[in-house]
């Protein structure tokens, strides 16, 4: 099969496409023949060398793909060879074939070209992971999502407006503003000219922030939180360490999550995409969440879909089709 693997720590450039040996799907796995994956921050990283892989992760990249069963291990019941499926992985979706556990696949949501679908599966169980499950989301909450237009953003300002809530973001320019304006969010902030603290705090605060920068917000975040408010920290842009004021902390009786996804064991995954299914999905097939793709690029030239994604331009999500 064809895939992309990491060999040495650096730009775009270092990414190429290499013959390897096909897997063979294991007891409760599943093989799929790889249409398309989605490309995620924590690629960019493993790129740079920047990213400690969880135990049992091989080198190929990819965190999420779509396709179509190719093959079911032993054990497995409720698929069958041919269905149109995407999946959630721990690693092994820049390539032609993967073998994963089948707790770990979805249906295509009806609607939904299966290039397109390559984008969903790590955003909407990041989201549910963090926002419904360790959030705890209730109709009427007010979520802060630090970084309106990247895969998170645009996927979680729609399903946050679904399911009743309201919508802060945090963006670079007017431009991205705007895009996460025409996604439903509610209030606009652009970081490099106003204090997301002070404009979230002015209007009553936020129940839960999902954040991706961590240390230098955190002292910000907690300011930027309402009574019994809950920071759920998914990502370190901005760095492993910051201050943290315990006074502030508990006179808002307020709690800080930090989670990772992409470690949990199979049958944590499994939950959660179980409960992805339960959420997302009649949301995506009844049209309230549209599945926002910025650019399709061909495996061949995953350099080039990396360069995009360095560059921070994109709105939504950039998809490698793996058949190119």
């Amino acid at each position: 099969m064809r895939a992309v693997r990491f060999r040495v720590p650096g730009g775009p450039e270092t990414l190429c496409v290499e013959e390897l040996a096909d897997p063979v799907p294991e007891a409760g796995e599943v093989l799929i023949d790889i249409a398309a994956a989605g490309l995620n921050r924590a690629d960019a990283l493993q790129r740079r060398g920047r990213y400690n892989l969880p135990p049992g992760a091989g080198d190929i990249f990819g965190m999420e793909v779509s396709g179509r069963i190719a093959g079911l291990g032993p054990g497995v019941t409720g698929f069958r060879t041919g269905d149109d499926v995407v999946a959630l992985l721990a690693s092994g979706g820049y390539a032609s074939l993967v073998a994963v556990p089948a707790g770990q696949l979805l249906p295509v949501p009806s609607g939904v070209g299966i290039i397109d679908a390559a984008g969903i599966p790590e955003v909407a169980a990041t989201l549910v992971s963090n926002v419904v499950m360790t959030g705890s989301f209730q109709e009427g909450a007010t979520v802060l999502i630090h970084g309106a237009t990247g895969g998170i953003g645009t996927f979680g300002i729609q399903l946050v407006k679904a399911m009743g809530g309201r919508v802060a973001v945090t963006a670079s320019t007017p431009e991205k503003l705007e895009a996460a304006r025409a996604l439903g969010a509610d209030i606009l902030i652009n970081y490099t000219t106003e204090d997301f603290a002070d404009v979230v705090d002015g209007l009553g605060g936020a129940d839960i922030i999902l954040d991706t920068v961590a240390g230098p917000y955190l002292d910000r975040n907690l300011q930027a939180l309402a009574p019994f408010g809950r920071i759920v920290s998914i990502g370190m842009q901005g760095g492993a360490e910051g201050p943290l004021d315990f006074s502030k902390l508990m006179k808002k009786k307020a709690s800080i999550h930090g989670t990772l996804l992409r470690d949990r064991p199979a049958w944590q995954k499994a939950e959660i995409m179980t409960r992805t299914r339960e959420i997302v999905w009649p949301l995506i097939e009844t049209g309230a969440i549209r599945i926002t793709t910025d650019t399709i690029f061909p495996l061949s030239d995953v350099a080039s879909a990396h360069a995009y994604f360095d560059s921070g331009n994109h709105v939504g999500k950039i998809i490698l089709d793996c058949s190119l």
